[in-house]
């Protein structure tokens, strides 16, 4: 029995073992069959164009955001007890109107006594005077009445200009954008009450480069744009050339446009100034790029093999771009074939 037992396990064993031996020999045929052929000198065809440095000429096109013309923070110019406030936020006000009344009741009373100062010495500077003509009074005591009536006088003026200044007026004409008073609360010189702004006009300023701003004057029109009103154009004017420009030779140009209550504020618009912009830019065929424009880089021929190569782009321009960084005019960059491209892949070049 146990001999059976034993001739058993032994002819598993075997079958096993055949079966296993089996299955590793067709693994192997597999492997080998699927088995990607390996070869070095496989040159992967492509196109290729040369990187140029060229005149761009397009309208000159600026971009900015709209800011008022004027804006201007109206100011307590006197301390003391605000008795009357006559704005609301969007309240549109003129140049020289009252917008806050701060208590000026104890300068009008020192202005009363102070005027009944005056009357009286003004009949003393008259008396003495006349004592004087007579002489029966001496010089200093008519130099001394006049003095006190001068004083008294330039007091009153004092106080006059203090009262004027317990009524603030609207510094510009414009809307109110900011109230931060009320009635009843006390104010000291120089709190800001509001903040008013002139959007009648309207302005955009914009960075011109150096060769394109000596084509600028100063008085000319220009087309103003925005996406808000797609089928609008308003008139500006340029009314100031910045005469010094910034490390880059760009120059602040500022625009005037009457508004008319039609754009407001912090508006992002287009300024075309009517005219060609003439510059020199490096530039590819957009089909050189492997990603976009946002993240792009390109593959350059070195000899028989690419490498590649992050670039920051510029412009559109038609089928090219322009390239501001990563490239240099006479490389050679892939057109075509790039999906089979990886870093130090041999190439070989289609004409």
């Amino acid at each position: 029995m146990k001999r059976t037992t034993i001739i058993v396990i032994l002819a598993l064993v075997a079958i096993l073992g055949l079966i296993g031996f089996q299955l590793a020999s067709n693994k192997k045929k597999l492997d080998e069959k699927n088995q990607v052929p390996t070869t070095t000198n496989v040159q992967i065809p492509v196109t290729v164009a040369t990187v140029q440095e060229g005149d761009v000429s397009q309208q000159l096109v600026k971009t900015g955001n709209l800011i008022p013309f004027r804006e201007a923070d109206i100011m307590a110019t006197a301390a003391g007890k605000v008795l009357k406030v006559n704005f609301e936020l969007g309240t549109a006000v003129r140049q020289g109107a009252t917008l806050v009344q701060v208590d000026n009741e104890l300068k009008a009373l020192s202005l009363e006594a102070t005027q009944l100062n005056i009357d009286k010495l003004k009949k003393d500077v008259n008396r003495y005077n006349t004592l004087y003509a007579g002489n029966a009074a001496t010089e200093l005591q008519v130099n001394d009445t006049q003095y006190n009536y001068d004083n008294a006088v330039n007091q009153a003026q004092q106080i006059k200009k203090q009262i004027s200044d317990a009524t603030v007026k609207a510094p510009i004409s414009g809307r109110i954008v900011k109230k931060n008073v009320e009635a009843g609360e006390y104010v000291n010189v120089g709190t800001v009450l509001g903040t008013v702004l002139d959007i009648n006009r309207l302005k955009v300023q914009v960075l011109v480069n150096e060769k394109d701003v000596y084509t600028l004057k100063e008085g000319h029109a220009v087309k103003v744009s925005t996406d808000v009103f797609p089928d609008r154009v308003f008139n500006g004017t340029i009314s100031y050339i910045a005469p010094q420009g910034d490390e880059q030779h760009n120059y602040p140009v500022e625009i005037t446009i009457q508004n008319g209550n039609v754009l407001k504020a912090g508006t992002f618009v287009n300024v075309d100034f009517s005219q060609k912009s003439n510059q020199r830019a490096l530039q590819i065929p957009r089909t050189a790029l492997v990603e976009s424009v946002k993240n792009p880089y390109v593959y350059v021929v070195e000899g028989q093999v690419v490498k590649q190569r992050k670039i920051q782009v510029g412009r559109e321009l038609g089928d090219f771009v322009e390239v501001l960084s990563g490239l240099n005019a006479g490389e050679r960059v892939v057109t075509t074939g790039q999906i089979n491209l990886s870093e130090g892949t041999a190439v070989q070049v289609n004409k």
